[in-house]
């Protein structure tokens, strides 16, 4: 039996009803908004499966919308989630989906993560919206969380359909991937991580089956790649690393646990690092201007440069906001701490007809 440590306290996951429940939310819907299921598909064929929230105090006027997904490995039923059911109490329609291979949407082998599709999943997502009666296909923007982030960015630099852009801990998961965190890994360690996933490789062609792995690849104190197929371990280790520590207070507890987030239960495949070494993200992101950007990031966050990186290289309009004493995960679900005003008055000023937002230094 699988049990979570909480406060101390055995979490015995069949005790969990909600926990089987296909249902089941990290948050509390507003009562100022509706929710329903839809999907659409994506260019590759792939049906990706949503949740849709729009105002109760929607009328025949067209509204402006905004599609959201993220973090890595997480599903509509968490941040996501949470964020678009905020955004719509706010009076726009509102998209959250789970992306290609993860949560409900479809695509095989599962937990496969891809850049590229990644990145479509967002232009399809618009595709969908952009034809609803209740939206003004002139007014969508894109909200990515974590690693997200990253590719609504890139999604943003080739469809000019994208009128603004919004981030909340961004992660750069190619970056991360095929340089490790704040760029640490030497020239010998990655090709090491790049001989790691190519034998990788072979094996699953041998076995006929994918293996899980770790997506940030990690080397002990000998310089040996450590190997793993969980993202977060059943139980904290003492005296945890802070930034595990605040991961496992999101996905392994009632806080954020969902069943079908990769993060709260399992692994990606040990061979989804390999796309992201080829793919890197924004890589052209001058081509998003002259519309704009906003960069949510917390002050005590440990991925706080990959916002400041981008905010450097994009020309502009853009912004940075830096949420005091907040890190990374508080801006999952801290409803105290995101800054929820700031997302509404971005989007609304940069749909303004004819807005160009002037480029602002970080707050």
């Amino acid at each position: 039996m699988l049990s979570l440590i909480i406060s101390g306290q055995a979490f015995s996951q069949t005790s969990k009803s909600k926990a089987n429940n296909k249902d089941q939310y990290t948050f509390q819907l507003s009562n100022k908004v509706t929710r329903k299921e839809v999907t659409f598909k994506n260019r590759f064929g792939i049906t990706v499966k949503g949740d849709l929230y729009t105002p109760r105090s929607a009328t025949n006027q067209k509204l402006p919308a905004l599609i959201l997904s993220g973090p890595f490995g997480a599903v509509k039923e968490q941040s996501s989630g949470l964020y678009a059911n905020e955004l719509a109490a706010r009076g726009f329609v509102t998209l959250a989906f789970d992306p290609s291979f993860t949560g409900e949407s479809g695509g095989e082998v599962r937990n496969v993560a891809s850049p590229d599709i990644f990145t479509e999943d967002f232009s399809a997502a618009l595709d969908y919206i952009g034809l609803l009666p209740s939206v003004d296909r002139n007014r969508i923007g894109v909200v990515g969380i974590c690693g997200l982030s990253g590719m609504a960015l890139t999604a943003a630099t080739s469809d000019s359909r994208i009128k603004a852009v919004a981030t909340a801990s961004m992660y750069d998961m190619s970056r991360s991937m095929s340089r490790s965190h704040k760029d640490s890994y030497t020239t010998e360690q990655r090709k090491k991580v790049i001989e790691y996933l190519s034998q990788q490789r072979w094996a699953d062609a041998e076995s006929g089956k994918h293996a899980l792995g770790l997506h940030e690849v990690p080397f002990d104190e000998n310089g040996n790649i450590v190997k793993g197929t969980r993202v977060l371990p059943e139980a904290l280790p003492k005296n945890p690393d802070p930034v595990l520590a605040s991961f496992f207070d999101y996905y392994r507890t009632k806080r954020g646990f969902h069943p079908r987030s990769i993060n709260s239960t399992t692994a990606w495949t040990a061979t989804t690092p390999m796309s992201f070494f080829n793919f890197p993200m924004a890589a052209n992101i001058e081509m998003i201007s002259p519309r704009p950007i906003m960069l949510i990031a917390g002050e005590n966050a440990h991925s706080r440069y990959y916002s400041e990186d981008v905010y450097k290289m994009a020309p502009g309009p853009k912004e940075l906001v830096i949420v005091p004493k907040a890190d990374h995960v508080d801006l999952y679900d801290r409803l105290d701490k995101i800054p929820f005003d700031k997302l509404e008055t971005f989007f609304r000023k940069s749909f303004q007809p004819g807005s160009v937002l002037q480029p602002n230094q970080p707050n």
